[in-house]
């Protein structure tokens, strides 16, 4: 069986680990690999490397960094395919989901090919009288990333590259559960010309975390993950006097009106709900049909969810493949049951799926629950399975409140032929990202991702201009050049221009 080691300095290394933890193929439920669980010396070595990488790769010119860059995506694109087969492989997600997966990750990569651009800083010309003012960005130093399980390829591409491109270092330490995809990342970088320890790769647990958290010598750490850790993360990064940004959990809603297309609206929802087996952070997990929208709806929904065909992700008919590990699949078996029990309607059900061939894989298909309420655990929790909840709403502005009663705020989508019911939604709910007719709001590259309350800790959103301003801090330069033969003008007076 083999072991998928740290990169660090250029080279996969076992360090200083000694701890292993099992890697599953999801679809089969066997165990293909270990990986090694990273100790303090190993965050400690990958720190050492990075700092001492920092020193020169911030001198570096902006053209070499961009032509890097260009050579690193060319470089993915290729390893594409490569790339979705280890994700499907590890994460379970069908071939085809793993591979919009790099695409939308390589997206970041091509906004990060613009960094002249996006560093350019601004100059004011004769502020004063002999006085010009100008501004500029520089790098924060070794920054470091903790990624989840369900984006193991796209959600790393959301920090290293733009962090890269600005002039830092980076540390990422990828989930434990598929951690193979950001070795092979590791390796398309120094294929690129990106110098040995600009980027490492250190596997890991909760003490892998701790370390990188408490690492005087890390300046920013970026996370996506669970609000309890994302929660966890940015207290400790905080108290440790490192700039931080910490994505965490959802409970996506859909509202459906009664104008609405409801079969453009079921086709979407099956897709946000049970696409990548509802392992997404933006997943659409509790729709709310408003009026007489309702028990259509339903019907159509069931429907869909009865004809997603489930399977491995490799078979090319396969729509869902399975979810991560055993103990989510029981988690999320649990959680439909807990619902039924609590009073709602189980109109498609997917416990107990068996595929045949794949006995022992952790599949749960995909699962319609009808007259939800807030009350109910199935709605309170995050699901993170292919389970879609549905609530009812006598108006829109009823669908609102809920919205906004729920302690995330992380995306929601409202379908609708109505250009005034849109805007009434889009200016009331207390959400990051809103779809209008759009299930799955995620903003393209040149914009930048991120929920509000429980579902964001920090200020900051992800790539995009928020990500090269997190990577980054300004400097604003005010000189003068005074002639040999004027006078000093100096004054005790407090400065003002002239």
């Amino acid at each position: 069986m083999s072991t998928i080691e740290h990169w660090i300095g250029g080279r996969f290394t076992g360090g200083a680990s000694t701890r292993r933890a099992p890697v599953y193929q999801p679809a089969t439920g066997r165990k293909q690999h270990e990986v090694l669980l990273g100790e303090p010396d190993d965050v400690d070595a990958a720190v050492t490397v990075a700092t001492h990488a920092f020193a020169s790769w911030r001198e570096e010119s902006l053209s070499r960094r961009t032509r890097i860059l260009f050579a690193f995506r060319e470089l993915v694109n290729a390893h594409a395919a490569d790339l979705a087969a280890i994700v499907s492989d590890e994460h379970g997600k069908v071939l085809s989901d793993a591979a919009g997966e790099v695409r939308r990750g390589l997206e970041v990569i091509e906004y990060a090919c613009g960094i002249p651009t996006l560093l350019a800083g601004s100059f004011s010309d004769q502020a004063s009288a002999g006085v010009d003012v100008f501004s500029f960005r520089e790098p924060l130093g070794v920054c470091a990333g903790i990624t989840p399980f369900n984006f193991p390829a796209m959600v790393p591409m959301w920090m290293h590259p733009i962090a890269i491109a600005c002039g830092n270092t980076f540390i990422l330490k990828p989930s434990e559960r598929d951690p193979s995809a950001s070795n092979l990342v590791a390796g398309l970088w120094r294929e690129a010309g990106l110098p040995d320890g600009v980027l490492n790769v250190v596997h890991g647990d909760r003490v892998t975390v701790e370390a990188i958290l408490r690492h005087p010598g890390i300046a920013a750490v970026s996370f996506v993950g669970s609000t309890l850790i994302a929660r966890h993360i940015h207290r400790e990064a905080s108290v440790s006097g490192k700039r931080v940004q910490a994505l965490g959990g959802a409970k996506n809603h859909a509202v459906v009106l009664p104008d609405a297309d409801l079969e453009f609206a079921a086709d979407h929802l099956a897709a946000s709900a049970f696409g990548s087996a509802g392992q997404r952070c933006m997943a659409v997990s509790a729709a709310v049909a408003v009026g007489s929208a309702a028990d259509e709806l339903v019907r159509l929904v069931s429907e869909r969810a009865g004809e997603v065909v489930v399977g491995p992700g490799t078979d090319p008919a396969s729509e869902m493949g399975p979810v991560i590990t055993a103990v989510a699949k029981e988690r999320i078996e649990n959680l439909i049951a807990a619902g039924e029990r609590q009073g709602a309607s189980v109109t498609a059900d997917g416990r107990g799926l068996k595929i045949p061939g794949y006995e022992d894989g952790f599949f749960v298909g995909p699962t319609v629950l009808d007259r939800v309420e807030d009350r109910m655990d199935v709605y309170r929790e995050e699901v993170f399975g292919p389970v879609l909840s549905v609530l009812r709403a006598s108006s829109v502005d009823e669908a609102i409140q809920l919205i906004n009663n729920n302690p995330y705020g992380n995306g929601t989508a409202l379908f609708t032929d109505s250009g005034a019911a849109a805007r009434r939604f889009q200016r009331g709910v207390q959400v990051g990202m809103i779809g209008i007719n759009v299930p799955i709001p995620v903003p393209m590259a040149y914009h930048s991702f991120g929920g509000w309350k429980d579902s964001l800790f920090g200020q900051s959103h992800i790539y995009g201009p928020d990500g090269v301003a997190f990577y980054t801090r300004g400097k604003v330069v005010t000189q003068r050049w005074p002639l040999e033969d004027s006078a000093s003008e100096a004054s005790l007076h407090f400065p003002t221009a002239r």
